[in-house]
């Protein structure tokens, strides 16, 4: 029951990221929740995968890098969810900050 708690936790995150940005847009809700879900699954496979290839930039960089990963499966899911689009690396950068800082908020309430 957790689990499906934090996915909807996380759909309102994105919903809420997407209103306030208007570089990234989300159909509706179901879009969000799908979102949230596919963001799950590719910080669980491709992050890892994309981390553990990129160590020496990361250590270069002093962890900043990371931030540019989380852009890019941004931008990954933005290709696969059709309800879901970001306008460039930027804006998807920017919805990874403001997306990590809502969830936190919104874990911390619930």
């Amino acid at each position: 029951m957790g689990i499906i708690i934090k996915i909807l936790l996380s759909g309102v995150a994105v919903l809420l990221a997407a209103y306030i940005l208007p570089g990234v847009q989300v159909a509706g809700f179901m879009s969000a929740i799908i979102v949230a879900i596919v963001l799950a699954i590719l910080n669980a496979i491709v992050r890892p995968i994309l981390v553990l290839l990129t160590i020496p930039v990361t250590i270069l960089t002093l962890g900043l890098f990371l931030l540019v990963i989380n852009a890019i499966i941004i931008l990954l899911a933005s290709s696969i969810v059709s309800g879901f689009t970001v306008d460039g690396f930027l804006w998807a950068l920017i919805f990874s900050l403001v997306l990590s800082l809502l969830s936190a908020i919104l874990d911390a309430i619930f």
